[in-house]
């Protein structure tokens, strides 16, 4: 069995009285791509910042190539940072600021300018090589970066939002570029996010944060479909959370009765829960279905239509049930076209039983 390249084992970080990062374990592999992602203030950046040798674990250990690194100094790690900010020198030019970490490493002058231009090249902007800083669009400045992080060839490249100030299309765009290179050059990335598209378009898994704690570890597509808990299901996704009261368990299954209705739903590998205990489920919002007329069985909730909100192709329908609970549906606007909601005084939200995933009692 080949062992991981990182290795986070029981690592705490305190700040004074403050924890942000409490009981962290994970590993990433070598030519992984890695998502950090969660709110403000779960300590997604403080788990990057303590891999990149800016902060010391208070607790525990990281490890590289089975090494603890905790008393390893940023400079001395193979592990460059490309800053949401940047951080790119305005007194030089894209050249010259792609060359600066070899030359720190003393690499020849020669050498420096060949494989700088080499990099700005393969970033596609090799035009502006000798353009000021202060004179490229923020998209041709995030070239930059990565290029002044990659020349160095490292095995880990650490990524703190790195797109969060760039428009829509030049996102989509970077995200394109990020996942061609990091296949291409097989180099671990470690990325650091508060957007889910972004996690989800390149990650090979995702670590999802919450208060310092690690809530789910898992492939973007396992984390959408089974989120753990309930933070991650409202964090990711567009999910529908609907509780109640245990009512009846059976092998893998549980009833679930609420203000909503009473539903059954499989449990999964989850413990079962007991009569009486209040659980949850979650039925994604592209998952469920809506009609004008109500369904002869299944899953049924009555509700009204309050507002719809249109993303090009696919439109969110929200609506509200009888006692007052917003419920989603996503469905693409060529089905929506089909159906006359306007004049519907009843809309009725379905699902199939396969549909609902249990996340565990409360």
């Amino acid at each position: 069995m080949v062992a991981p390249l990182v290795e986070f084992r029981s690592v705490v970080k305190r700040f004074d009285d403050f924890v942000a990062v409490e009981d962290v374990n994970f590993t990433i592999d070598a030519g992984e791509f890695v998502a950090i992602m969660g709110p403000s203030g779960c300590g997604k950046t403080t788990t990057l910042r303590m891999l990149a040798g800016l902060e010391a674990p208070s607790e525990g250990n990281i490890l590289m190539d089975g090494r603890v690194m905790n008393d390893v100094p940023a400079h001395e790690r193979d592990t460059p940072l490309v800053w949401q900010s940047l951080a790119l020198f305005p007194f030089l030019t894209a050249r010259e600021n792609v060359e600066f970490g070899l030359q720190m490493r003393g690499v020849g002058a020669a050498e420096c300018r060949r494989r700088a231009l080499e990099w700005l090249d393969r970033m596609e902007i090799s035009e502006f090589a000798e353009r000021d800083i202060a004179s490229l669009s923020g998209g041709q400045k995030q070239r930059v970066a990565l290029a002044r992080s990659l020349v160095i060839e490292p095995r880990i490249l650490l990524l703190d939002e790195p797109l969060s100030a760039l428009d829509a299309n030049l996102v989509i765009r970077m995200q394109s570029v990020l996942t061609k290179l990091q296949r291409e050059l097989g180099i671990t990335f470690v990325y650091v996010t508060h957007s889910q598209s972004e996690a989800f378009a390149m990650a090979d898994r995702v670590v999802i944060m919450s208060r310092g704690h690690i809530s789910q570890i898992g492939s973007p597509k396992d984390i959408y479909r089974a989120p753990a808990n309930r933070f991650v299901a409202e964090f990711v996704g567009r999910n529908n959370i609907i509780s109640g009261a245990v009512t009846k368990t059976a092998a893998k299954t549980v009833t679930i009765e609420g203000s909503l209705g009473s539903f059954t739903v499989q449990t999964g590998q989850h413990d079962a829960p007991r009569k009486g205990d209040v659980a949850r489920f979650v039925v994604a919002a592209d998952l469920a279905q809506i009609s004008v007329k109500k369904p002869k069985s299944g899953n049924v909730i009555p509700c009204s239509l309050i507002s719809e909100e249109f993303s090009g192709s696919v439109v969110t329908l929200f609506l509200e049930a009888e006692d007052g609970s917003e419920l989603k549906v996503q469905l693409q606007e060529r089905e929506l076209s089909k159906m006359d909601l306007k004049s519907a005084t009843t809309i009725y939200l379905s699902w199939a039983d396969e549909h609902g995933h249990y996340i565990g009692v409360d």
